[in-house]
């Protein structure tokens, strides 16, 4: 059964979604993050996935006051991402009660210092974070493409120790056109003992049976549910 994963993106401690990773294209849905977290635990998920725009932009956590109060009112299992650079980043993020963090920024620029999270922390606690606009990944909130390949980068730290990675297709990213299904298979062709987390573009249920019978192991989305295509009573289906 593949995993749901909910999507709480912070903006000034707001529930927002972007379009194509456009911070322009800003849609606030809730100004409670902590409340809509309680209505996915109460429709039956155990994990939610928080991104800090904010912190993706400035480089550093910013809202780790959301994360605290997110983590302090639910018993969510949080993996937190956006802008974690340090280890005093990653200190403060599981202080306020992240069980997982995701880098992807920090996993192209400073390859070391990802490695030595990995060994510090264990491929359980660390997620690899791999964003792509047309087979290469971006970084800096999206706001950087590189000329990193997205295979060889993953086949890279699967043999450094990563187990787990969130792989957005950011041409989907809160689109709703479907996910890109073909890109996860490709994945998990070449490096079928890792744990893909698709994201990116999932607009329905359907969606999310396409990529279960495509093998994903898991799947993270939000815009499809603040849009009301997926509703909280559709959750039970795959739990």
């Amino acid at each position: 059964m593949i995993e749901l994963i909910p999507a709480i993106d912070l903006i000034d401690g707001k529930c927002v979604r972007l379009s194509q990773g456009d911070y322009a294209q800003k849609k606030v849905y809730d100004e409670r993050p902590e409340e809509v977290a309680k209505a996915f635990e109460g429709a039956g998920v155990r994990r939610l996935h928080v991104v800090d725009l904010d912190g993706a932009k400035a480089q550093h956590i910013v809202n780790w006051r959301t994360l605290e109060r997110i983590a302090t009112q639910t018993s969510l299992e949080i993996d937190f991402g956006g802008g974690l650079k340090s280890d005093e980043d990653l200190k403060v993020a599981f202080e306020c009660g992240a069980k997982m963090v995701t880098g992807g920024s920090i996993a192209v620029k400073n390859p070391q210092a990802f490695s030595n999270w990995l060994q510090k922390y264990g491929a359980d606690r660390i997620i690899l974070g791999a964003d792509v606009r047309d087979g290469k990944l971006a970084i800096s909130g999206w706001q950087e493409v590189t000329e990193t390949e997205l295979l060889p980068f993953l086949s890279e730290y699967a043999a450094k120790g990563v187990t787990k990675t969130i792989c957005t297709d950011i041409g989907k990213d809160g689109m709703l056109q479907g996910p890109s299904v073909d890109l996860y298979t490709k994945i998990l062709s070449a490096m079928p003992d890792l744990y893909v987390i698709a994201s990116g573009g999932v607009s329905s249920v359907d969606d999310i049976v396409a990529l279960e019978e495509a093998k994903v192991p898991a799947v993270i989305f939000g815009k499809a549910i603040y849009e009301g295509r997926i509703r909280l009573e559709d959750f039970k289906r795959f739990l």
